[in-house]
């Protein structure tokens, strides 16, 4: 499942276009708001620690800046398929 699936899904269940489906989910996680689709999932804003990453390749450190990424939780309908 990609992006356009999700999208083109929330836009059938709440008979809006997907253009404004798409925006208002972007919008949502941009303000910092949890999405819940019953018996799918949660996305939902985190913050991401400072820390340090390593190349996998190369084996050298990478420090990592603190910040903003969206996480999913699957739902317990998902988790039971």
């Amino acid at each position: 499942m990609i992006k356009s699936d999700i999208v083109n899904r929330v836009a059938e269940l709440s008979d809006l276009p997907r253009v404004k489906a798409a925006l208002a989910m972007k919008e949502a996680l941009a303000e910092g708001k949890r999405i819940e689709l019953r018996g799918f999932g949660v996305f939902q804003v985190r913050e991401r620690k400072k820390g340090v990453g390593r190349n996998p390749k190369t084996g050298v450190e990478v420090e990592l800046t603190p910040g903003k990424t969206v996480r999913f939780k699957p739902g317990k309908d998902l988790k039971n398929l």
